[in-house]
């Protein structure tokens, strides 16, 4: 089952959110993933990291995935955990097969669109893999604060921004960066949801804070996609388009 959850946040703009599709596929070729989009007619296609999995080793879904998107809108994405992580004798192939697409990888990096009268500023985290994972285990893992976030894409600046950050952990920190929307993955919903609760975290940890839905922090947003691939129970594969 795929779902599309939509988010009424203001008008004028609809951006598809992707997320965490690892080794899940809708359809041979993720056509069926490619049409759901289609049917929304979306302005932006953002996908906010683990577009696979980091032992993966066939890319072709992907890749045709990546070039039914790019047919519907611009499409922006970022590196999750598992492309930073991505087995080495699998990287090479992993990066050429990027190069040959037209999606902007965002890597500490922007970008600026113009939709419908409106300047969008899109901004790219790719932070230290210490906040997944570190010597190997998920103690004493590093934190992100405003000032990391500043040192890694420099001042926020004035205008609509929306920034692309995997980990959702850090969402009060995005905003005090200054981005308006914040897109984010990596919890998969909590992979297993009970009474509309986030059970467990990648990091082993329960009862993750955010896992699925839109968080406000002031006048910003934090926006958490449940994401499509990965093992879960009451927690459906998802969409999410967003008028804002």
């Amino acid at each position: 089952m795929l779902t599309v959850r939509r988010e009424k946040l203001g008008s004028g703009i609809k951006i598809a959110h992707i997320s965490d599709l690892h080794k899940r596929r809708f359809g041979r070729n993720n056509e069926r993933l490619v049409e759901r989009v289609k049917a929304e007619k979306p302005d932006i296609i953002i996908i906010s990291g683990d577009l696979v999995s980091r032992s993966e080793t066939d890319f072709s879904p992907a890749e045709a995935l990546l070039k039914g998107l790019h047919e519907l809108a611009p499409v922006y994405m970022i590196y999750g955990n598992h492309e930073q992580s991505i087995y080495r004798e699998n990287l090479r192939a992993f990066k050429k097969m990027l190069s040959r697409n037209q999606e902007i990888l965002l890597k500490n990096g922007c970008a600026e669109l113009t939709v419908k009268d409106r300047t969008l500023k899109i901004y790219g985290l790719l932070e230290d893999y210490g906040v997944y994972k570190k010597n190997g285990g998920y103690r004493k893992l590093k934190v992100l604060k405003e000032s990391d976030i500043e040192k890694l894409l420099g001042k926020c600046p004035d205008g609509e921004v929306l920034l692309l950050a995997h980990n959702p952990f850090f969402g009060e920190e995005y905003a005090k960066w200054g981005a308006k929307y914040s897109f984010s993955g990596h919890v998969h919903g909590g992979s297993v949801r009970l009474f509309g609760k986030a059970l467990l975290s990648p990091e082993r940890r329960f009862f993750p804070k955010y896992a699925k839905g839109v968080y406000d922090f002031g006048d910003k947003k934090l926006l958490v996609s449940a994401g499509l691939g990965k093992l879960r129970l009451f927690d459906p594969p998802e969409i999410v388009i967003y008028d804002i």
